[in-house]
């Protein structure tokens, strides 16, 4: 079994930023300064192209820890991070480039790519979960929740339907090509969150990867703009949100 090992600690605003590896997987957790009380887990699927301590995967866990007292992981997907790419991964991201360099719809590449990506990460993010829990300070019998847009819901779709431990969970922004088959299968409460003008995914589109959940409690929340603009307060109802389901008296940022 593999085990958490720390590798670096920092403190700023009342949040403990730990780095970890498991195995050859590469990861942060943050967590409160204020102790190691046992405290709910929360797990953050990265973008596409970003990486762990992307500033809003950084953003959304201090948002997490400071209002929630949760704890937050997230680690690097494939090919992402600190994580070397594979030959597949850079004849992906060429031809993902070259659709664009062309005016080419980029989708069909990204939800390939999303897919085998998803196909790798899975297992890795079980791992990562089976060790973080060995911590006494999140335990094997808390609540965990999953948070990840864009790629984060390509891989965190199959790891919600593939893993029970995962209570609640936060998703949005992705075609339905390759995931809406594994969405029928999960029935945790859902938020998801799609852009009204995405230029990439169709409006039809993101309303049938929600429709395909077959949670009786699943939230659409809906903002005009294109793809990138995802207002900022859709971050903290996420907060809200997890707070309901993995248990937390919110606190105000007023």
């Amino acid at each position: 079994m593999n085990y958490v090992q720390f590798t670096a600690e920092t403190t700023s605003n009342g949040v403990v930023e730990r780095d970890f590896t498991v195995g050859e997987i590469p990861g942060v957790l943050w967590s409160p300064a204020s102790g190691p009380d046992r405290a709910p887990l929360v797990l953050m699927g990265h973008g596409g192209g970003t990486h762990k301590k992307w500033p809003a995967m950084t953003g959304r866990a201090h948002l997490l820890v400071t209002r929630c007292g949760f704890h937050v992981a997230c680690i690097d997907a494939p090919g992402h991070g600190d994580r070397p790419r594979t030959a597949h991964d850079e004849q992906e991201i060429a031809a993902l480039f070259e659709a664009r360099e062309a005016g080419e719809p980029e989708g069909p590449v990204v939800v390939r790519y999303n897919a085998h990506l998803a196909e790798r990460a899975v297992p890795e993010w079980q791992a990562t979960l089976d060790a973080l829990q060995e911590l006494p300070e999140i335990g094997a019998d808390g609540p965990v929740g999953y948070f990840g847009l864009n790629m984060g819901t390509a891989i965190g779709v199959p790891l919600a339907a593939a893993d029970s431990r995962i209570t609640a969970a936060v998703f949005g922004l992705h075609w339905p090509d390759a995931l809406a088959e594994t969405a029928k299968q999960i029935t945790i409460p859902v938020e998801f969150d799609m852009q009204w003008d995405d230029e990439h995914i169709p409006r039809e589109s993101a309303l049938a990867l929600f429709d395909a959940f077959a949670s009786h409690e699943k939230t659409l929340h809906a903002n005009a703009g294109r793809h990138k603009q995802t207002p900022r307060f859709e971050a903290d109802s996420a907060v809200r949100f997890f707070a309901r389901h993995l248990g937390c008296d919110v606190t105000s940022t007023a």
